[in-house]
């Protein structure tokens, strides 16, 4: 074999070498990758997180495409108590961020629960810090008021300052202007919803499962307002785990509300 001939043999050697070297490890990390994922949410020992959070099953994936099913009415942002949708999905909701528990930014992580939070300033303001860790592992942030005032039956002005107060607060922690309002004890009046439009809000969002409500009857579509803020009782995890229970049992998963609405 003649001298050029060598050279370019050996080189072609070297570089097949080196791709062997290349993909190898990447093989690996892709299997061990797998391997580390359960089937809905990044594994635990076990490689099945839900057993870790007290679930019998993993959470179902919600639909990859959710048909949005409300609209503006007379320029006004729609009042939405549930949603009406055939997919079987229910939505979980928090309301003002008195309990920042940690162990629940844990939960939202590992399960992939697309949680919505509805923050008060005075309320969550100590502590934004968690609600941006929240926001990394994939919950939503959206506006309950600077102050949780009732706000029916106040002048314009006060509920336009309440509501466009809260969405510059979390413009400027967050970087992100919300989309959906909930109004503080779920009181409101078509002055309400004029603010919360002048204020970019796309949708008033009450709950069709109350704080404390009973969960047996989960239908498709229900908004559940999970309870938060208890100094005593279960935890905000615990509160959330129980809910999740009742979710599976009924054959429903959890969807994310900003997708519908």
């Amino acid at each position: 074999m003649r001298p050029r001939t060598l050279v370019a043999a050996g080189l072609a050697a070297v570089l097949l070498t080196g791709c062997a070297q290349s993909v190898d490890p990447i093989e690996r990390l892709g299997k061990k990758a797998v391997q580390r994922v359960g089937s809905y949410g990044p594994a635990r020992a076990d490689g099945r997180p839900y057993r870790h959070w007290g679930l019998p099953a993993p959470l179902p994936a919600p639909p990859r495409m959710p048909a949005r099913t409300t609209a503006r009415q007379g320029g006004l942002p729609p009042v939405v108590r549930r949603v009406e949708t055939s997919d079987k999905v229910v939505f979980l909701t928090y309301d003002d961020g008195a309990e920042k528990d940690p162990r629940f930014v844990e939960l939202v992580r590992e399960l992939r629960l697309p949680v919505s939070m509805f923050l008060t300033d005075s309320v969550a303001g100590p502590g934004y810090g968690h609600f941006a860790r929240l926001r990394s592992v994939g919950a939503s942030i959206q506006n309950h008021t600077l102050d949780h005032p009732a706000l029916r039956g106040l002048p314009y002005t006060g509920q336009r300052a309440e509501i466009c107060g809260q969405q510059e607060k979390v413009r400027s922690r967050f970087g992100i202007r919300p989309r959906l309002f909930r109004p503080p004890y779920g009181t409101y009046d078509r002055t309400t919803l004029r603010a919360a439009a002048d204020c970019g809000l796309s949708a008033v969002v009450l709950w069709s499962v109350p704080p404390e409500g009973e969960t047996p009857g989960l239908r498709a579509g229900d908004i559940v307002s999970v309870t938060s803020g208890g100094t005593t009782g279960p935890t905000l995890t615990e509160r959330t785990t129980a809910v999740l229970r009742e979710v599976e049992r009924r054959g429903l998963t959890v969807g994310r509300l900003e997708d519908y609405l």
